[in-house]
């Protein structure tokens, strides 16, 4: 005989399960009971949102499906932040939520709250289990939906009383998905994929727009060499960075808001403009009747429903990057691989005038600490960011050479993310250097989880881009808002002193002498450490496209305010 929780277990190992974040209580005490035994490592986290986030990040790093584990009522609800930035960023992650018994769901039981209806918006699919012979099942179907098509998080509920009971083995239902209305697509339809290559015989001005798409579909490769082949300049969105090297001569670097100029003037400028893997949102287009207006467009997306949702484009193909890619390359005549010499040049001269700048003059600049990580770890390592200030200069002024190497909340924006999220990095790629860019607010919001990376010897280093402000809040009521710092400034805070409280070793960096001794010290440590950098309290991050003008019309760091306090642009960065 077999209770509901040893079945569990059972189909979790099935899936090739070595590894939960959790947090236990009382409705899943059944669970860790049966984990006492069982060969699935388990990661004691200190807050249920660190256990959804850790899932999150092992799963980016990895490639493999994540799984977190909370208890009901609050434990179920602590996960709902970090289930929405799985879905808003299509990452595979199953949540296993304890419930209330069946005979008192809807009666306000202790710890009882509706986590299927509350996850419903943000979940790619999930599952109330009333029946401890269909867990198997439940449990496959679970994996496939989270890692097949577009990924996204499942969350399955499972009743204390379905976990407990006892039944025989030969009555459970084989743990094989039944799922009769799910069926991806993989293949685009070959007339439109010839289409695409005929737009693209036809372009002088192209350009590849290129998501988080290609990260997941394992389409770097393919990607590559097809820009190769045609030479075509490609730009990345946040959630794609690493998809192509940041040093190879194609690559634009990131558009949109915080991108390059050379990205936003180019696709501006385009003729054909081949979107892959991404979702045209707001902070990529700014104002959308403005982007890429002299542009044919072609998208590429596994999911349907992404296409034409926030603009019309001329030539959609459903399917996978790498499948529809590789295709494409196989399809490549000599009259497709066209020179385009004088668009290739202005593109060029573009990123000659235009590049990315670190602060000059006095006080430590974040850029430039960015810039000396990099060297150091010669564009490796898995980089782990907050969100804000910290997330923008990381993207822009880290030299990525590979995908599943930049691990960020993107859609979502979740603060609190880039910490919990570099500890399922480092179970995922236990070799690999670990670095979190962090900012002072981002931090605090997941400071606890300092308890975690001690207990098991996490070797995460801690970067934390100290302003003792909001920045990003900050500087947008700088640029916008007349100054009125409104609720946006931090108190000191001597995080040093706090990792040093929970056995991690660290130091203060004041000026700019000190950063690279204090970085080899970090990555010289064996195990976690944490830096301070207190960095120049008023530092923007530019470019930046204000909210609702188009990409081109970018500020730089010269700005000024008119009457209408609206930002004009007095000289370029």
């Amino acid at each position: 005989m077999k209770t509901g929780a040893r079945i569990l277990i059972d189909s979790l190992k099935e899936q090739g399960v070595d590894i939960i974040f959790g947090y236990p209580g009382g409705s899943v005490l059944p669970i860790y009971d049966e984990l006492y035994d069982a060969d699935i490592r388990h990661i004691l986290v200190r807050h249920e949102q660190a256990a959804v986030h850790a899932a999150d990040g092992y799963a980016r790093a990895s490639g493999r499906v994540g799984v977190c584990l909370s208890t009901s009522g609050p434990g179920a609800c602590n996960l709902v932040s970090g289930i929405a930035t799985a879905n808003m960023d299509s990452v595979p992650v199953v949540a296993l939520t304890g419930q209330v018994p069946l005979p008192m769901l809807g009666n306000d039981a202790f710890q009882e709250s509706d986590i299927t209806g509350i996850t419903m918006p943000v979940t790619k699919h999930n599952f109330l289990v009333d029946d401890s012979l269909r867990i198997p099942q439940v449990i496959a179907e679970a994996f496939y939906i989270a890692g097949t098509g577009r990924f996204g998080p499942v969350l399955v509920d499972l009743p204390k009383d379905v976990l407990m009971r006892t039944v025989s083995p030969d009555e459970i239902l084989p743990g094989v998905p039944d799922l009769k209305g799910y069926r991806p697509t993989y293949h685009g339809h070959p007339r439109q994929v010839k289409k695409a290559l005929e737009l693209l015989r036809e372009s002088r001005k192209p350009v590849i727009y290129a998501g988080g798409g290609i990260i997941a579909a394992g389409a770097s490769e393919a990607l590559c060499r097809f820009a190769e082949e045609m030479e075509i300049p490609v730009t990345i969105t946040m959630m794609g960075l690493g998809a192509m090297r940041s040093d190879h001569p194609l690559n634009l670097g990131m558009l949109g808001m915080h991108g390059t100029r050379y990205a936003n003037y180019a696709v501006t400028e385009c003729d054909l403009l081949f979107s892959i893997g991404a979702r045209f949102d707001d902070r990529v287009t700014g104002k959308i009747d403005e982007f890429a207006p002299n542009a044919k467009i072609i998208h590429i997306d596994i999911d349907p429903a992404e296409i034409g949702k926030n603009l019309t484009v001329d030539l959609p193909i459903v399917g996978d990057a790498k499948v529809i890619l590789e295709d494409m390359l196989e399809r490549l005549e000599p009259e497709d691989r066209i020179i385009r010499k004088s668009w290739l040049e202005e593109v060029g001269k573009w990123k000659e005038e235009h590049p990315l700048t670190a602060g000059n003059g006095g006080g430590l600049h974040p850029q430039q600490i960015i810039r000396e990580i990099s060297d150091m770890l010669d564009g490796g390592g898995i980089i782990v960011s907050e969100v804000g200030q910290n997330q923008m200069w990381a993207a822009q002024h880290y030299g990525f050479k590979r995908p599943r190497q930049w691990i960020s909340s993107g859609g979502l924006g979740t603060m609190g993310y880039g910490f919990p999220a570099s500890i399922g990095a480092w179970f995922a790629c236990p070799d690999e250097t670990v670095v979190l860019i962090a900012g002072d607010g981002s931090f605090q919001m997941n400071i606890q989880e300092l308890g975690t990376v001690v207990q098991y010897n996490v070797p995460v280093k801690m970067m934390i881009l100290n302003n003792m402000y909001l920045g990003m809040v900050r500087q947008w009521q700088e640029l916008f808002y007349e100054r009125r710092y409104s609720y946006t400034e931090l108190p000191f805070v001597d995080f040093v002193a706090i990792a040093k409280a929970y056995g991690v070793p660290g130091r203060v960096v004041e000026s700019e002498k000190d950063v690279v001794p204090a970085l080899k010290e970090s990555f010289e440590t064996d195990g976690p450490f944490l830096i301070d950098f207190r960095i120049e309290r008023e530092e923007n991050v530019f470019p930046m496209v204000p909210a609702g003008a188009a990409i081109k019309d970018m500020i730089g760091e010269h700005v000024r305010q008119d009457v209408g306090g609206e930002p004009v642009e007095q000289e370029a960065d």
